[in-house]
């Protein structure tokens, strides 16, 4: 259900740095799961232009202070629409809380957090949004490796993925479907670091693991935050890859 249309912003040059702003159309969505929950969601768009692909945003863990303005996906919906074409699509999973509002629910562990997969995949496809990918943070990709198969998406780019949640025969079934995966692991991950993961990850026949040097788990800094959005890019509209340090209106 669409709430609030267009809000476009004009810039001249300008350095790309932290929290700039770039010219994109904007809607404030809810979405409605199968069971009956409205998500509170956003969508930025390029201005005047069709997107070239779409991103689907899952959060890191809300109960651990994630949500869809956590700080890469907030600067992903600044960015990308203007530097590379994209539509980034983000939202609360059930009973998270961010700047931008509430979902209704309780949080699951991953469980029913499916139906607000579900949501997402299908806004886009119900909107005719092209190239749907998935990209996950932490607990976002416990979501996008549980339910990614299923979905008509193209694949899922992982961020820092802690495979806490995501069993062995889940990991498997990228094994049967037609996706491309792949994964950002920091070097100083809290949780799963490079040589870990190659272990991991070695159920899976075709996975393209990026190991990130000097990175940790949540990101910080524009360093880390430029080699996140390039690699999003590289993988989605390569053509826009690697993405400037300047933009002019």
């Amino acid at each position: 259900m669409l709430e609030k249309v267009s809000r476009q912003t004009v810039l001249s040059s300008i350095e790309i740095r932290s929290s700039v702003e770039l010219p994109s159309t904007r809607m404030s969505l809810t979405l409605r799961t199968s069971d009956g929950l409205d998500l509170v969601a956003e969508l930025a768009m390029p201005v005047n232009k069709t997107p070239v692909a779409t991103l689907i945003m899952l959060h890191p863990l809300p109960t651990a202070g994630g949500f869809m303005d956590s700080h890469i996906y907030r600067k992903a919906s600044n960015r990308l629409p203007a530097l590379a074409d994209l539509a980034i699509l983000r939202f609360n999973t059930r009973g998270t809380t961010s700047p931008h509002g509430t979902s209704q629910g309780s949080f699951d562990g991953g469980v029913s957090e499916r139906f607000d997969v579900e949501a997402a995949v299908a806004y886009a496809l119900e909107n005719n949004l092209p190239n749907i990918w998935l990209v996950g943070w932490s607990f976002g990709t416990e979501l996008a490796l549980k339910y990614g198969p299923d979905q008509k998406v193209l694949g899922a780019i992982l961020l820092s993925p802690p495979l806490h949640r995501t069993s062995v025969e889940e990991l498997e079934r990228w094994n049967f479907v037609d996706k491309k995966l792949v994964a950002l692991i920091p070097e100083h991950d809290d949780y799963l670091k490079p040589q870990e993961a190659a272990v991991r990850f070695l159920v899976i026949k075709d996975i393209e693991l990026i190991n990130v040097e000097d990175a940790k788990h949540l990101w910080v800094g524009e360093t880390a935050t430029k080699r996140v959005l390039d690699e999003i890019v590289r993988v989605t509209n390569p053509a826009r890859y690697p993405l400037p340090e300047f933009y002019t209106a």
